[in-house]
């Protein structure tokens, strides 16, 4: 047996799997991951975006905007076997972080939701919005997520891997 695997979703990225063992990360503030995954394929993956698209009619294709985070995970989920009608969403993030940035978070997650909306792909949970940063791991296989709320006096680290502190969170099934 395999031992576990975490793999740490940076801003801009996207990964998907099939393999049981492997749990995705991320922490967000007011980006959004989508959690996509097909429970009869047991294939998911998550996304970590920065922002709803590119603005000005730029065509980036870079994964830090939804429009092309959200297709290019549905793809590479697509690759591995997964199909588009089965798909499932958890969506987390979109917090207020700073009056000064504006309504970064909120954008993202009207994108968020208006695309899975316009796709016909269901979001069957979300933890959206507030003013506080989140630590988020999904297990692609199972769609199994959890959440811990990082309040401000706790430090928030970017490296790789994410270690998760042991206290009080809640999980999404």
């Amino acid at each position: 047996m395999n031992a576990p695997k975490v793999s740490y979703v940076s801003q801009g990225e996207f990964l998907a799997s099939a393999d049981p063992q492997e749990t995705l990360s991320t922490v967000l503030g007011s980006c959004v991951a989508a959690c996509l995954w097909d429970p009869v394929a047991q294939i998911g993956g998550m996304n970590h975006f920065l922002l709803p698209n590119a603005g000005g009619g730029n065509s980036n294709s870079s994964s830090r905007y939804g429009i092309n985070a959200m297709e290019m995970l549905i793809n590479q989920m697509l690759k591995l076997g997964a199909e588009r009608r089965r798909i499932k969403a958890k969506l987390f993030g979109g917090a207020s972080m700073s009056s000064n940035l504006g309504d970064i978070g909120g954008s993202n997650v009207r994108f968020a939701k208006t695309f899975l909306a316009t796709e016909e792909i269901p979001c069957i949970a979300e933890s959206l919005g507030g003013t506080s940063a989140r630590r988020v791991t999904f297990h692609p296989v199972t769609g199994h997520a959890r959440q811990l709320i990082v309040e401000a006096e706790d430090p928030v680290r970017f490296e790789k891997p994410v270690v998760i502190p042991q206290r009080p969170s809640f999980e999404l099934f």
